[in-house]
């Protein structure tokens, strides 16, 4: 891997790890690009604080950070500030009102939810509903077709344990989409290394039979993360036991 887009921060609440510490890690893996992308804040309509993602608050810090980081070692690699966000169209102008005045290089559309917290379940719970998966894929193409988003993290998200004919039909649906708008699907190391849901065979199984290519995301949570060869060395196996050629940087960034 020469660059990995997908980094989270402290600031979300469940990542550990100075911003510095990621850089460095990335550089002694020999990455030559590193994408941070934490948690987007929302500015909700109502009393809630959210213990999934940065806050509004820290916007601040989290951009003054990443710029002198991206200043002091530009000679050697290259950083780029983004955010990992869910598509939800009753939030997005005052998100965008928030972000206004930020230099955002990118973000990447995560559907951790096809509603605003904390009032639709996280999608990576089991669930045998076919009309929750249907809305989940329709969620994640609509966001998509925003054009808001560089790419989509974790596709196969959405832990449905009901019908595999059904769980079929929508991830071939999602694939194709992604395949017609030559958009890649993510081979999620976070997942790939905990054993989660995603990114499963079955998902990159139909990757293949629809012709996708695939990006490698660190989800990095742990600096660390991103210097483990061998989680990496598995995403990579993947992507080659299934045919799918790895789009190693987002266009548009370079």
């Amino acid at each position: 891997m020469i660059a990995n887009y997908h980094t989270h921060t402290y600031r979300c609440h469940h990542a550990k790890g100075e911003d510095r510490e990621y850089v460095e890690h990335a550089i002694a893996s020999g990455f030559k690009v590193l994408g941070f992308s934490d948690h987007c804040p929302w500015v909700y309509p109502y009393a809630y604080v959210s213990d999934s993602r940065m806050e509004p608050r820290e916007l601040d810090g989290y951009f003054r950070s990443l710029t002198d980081l991206k200043k002091e070692y530009a000679g050697d690699i290259t950083i780029y500030i983004g955010f990992e966000a869910e598509y939800d169209p009753e939030l997005i102008e005052a998100q965008d009102k928030l972000l206004a005045g930020y230099p955002v290089d990118y973000m990447i559309l995560g559907q951790h939810s096809v509603r605003a917290e904390p009032y639709a379940p996280y999608t990576g719970i089991p669930s045998d509903s076919e009309a929750e998966l249907i809305e989940y894929v329709d969620s994640v193409i609509a966001g998509m077709e925003s054009g808001r988003y560089a790419y989509l993290a974790h596709p196969d998200l959405f832990n449905f344990t009901g019908s595999r004919d059904i769980c079929d039909r929508e991830f071939t649906r999602l694939c194709r989409y992604l395949k017609e708008h030559d958009q890649p699907v993510e081979i999620n190391l976070l997942g790939v290394r905990d054993g989660r849901n995603y990114t499963s065979e079955r998902f990159l199984g139909i990757a293949r039979e629809v012709g996708c290519s695939a990006i490698i995301g660190c989800d990095a949570h742990t600096p660390s993360m991103l210097s483990d060869t061998a989680p990496i060395e598995r995403c990579l196996a993947l992507a080659e036991k299934f045919s799918l050629p790895v789009v190693e940087k987002i266009a548009g960034l370079e």
